[in-house]
């Protein structure tokens, strides 16, 4: 049996409509969504709002779940334990105000990106994300979002409509 690990991530867009990436600053230093593990007895949505803050300094308003995506790394040969298993929530939000609330203090460096302009270093959950959160979809479940196949180059990604303003 594996271990569950839960996570969430937002797909984070501005009024412009570009979406905040996090460069890793250790291993491969991919791009990837804002986001990280959930506390003890914490649930996605707080998690989702506390970590875009703590890694980003943005405070963000939540639109709706994007979907639910299942990672599984199979223990390699030499590892002792189970292998993990990862849940991401995968959020749609909008950053609040105009300029971010904090400093950043996740260790990622951020950035924002056109959705026809992604870096080509994307984590392969944050492509499948992105792929799914632009095109507008909600309610995605997807095991091992690898799988999914990068955009073809020049291929315009599609915004999803404006949303209405909340009060």
């Amino acid at each position: 049996m594996s271990r569950l690990t839960w996570a969430v991530a937002a797909v984070v867009t501005d009024d412009a409509g570009r979406v905040l990436l996090c460069r890793q600053s250790r291993g491969e230093r991919r791009h990837a969504l804002p986001g990280g593990r959930l506390h003890r007895a914490e649930s996605p949505l707080p998690a989702v709002l506390r970590d875009v803050r703590v890694e980003t300094g943005w405070e963000i308003e939540v639109v709706d779940l994007v979907g639910l995506y299942h990672l599984s790394d199979p223990a390699p040969p030499g590892r002792a334990g189970p292998p993990s298993d990862v849940l991401v929530h995968v959020f749609r939000a909008r950053v609040r105000g105009r300029a971010a609330a904090g400093e950043p203090t996740g260790g990622c460096r951020t950035s924002w990106h056109d959705p026809a302009d992604l870096p080509e270093t994307l984590t392969p959950t944050t492509r499948a994300a992105l792929t799914d959160a632009l095109a507008g979809r909600s309610g995605v479940l997807r095991e091992h979002p690898a799988a999914i196949a990068p955009p073809a180059p020049n291929q315009r990604a599609q915004t999803p409509p404006a949303e209405p303003a909340h009060p």
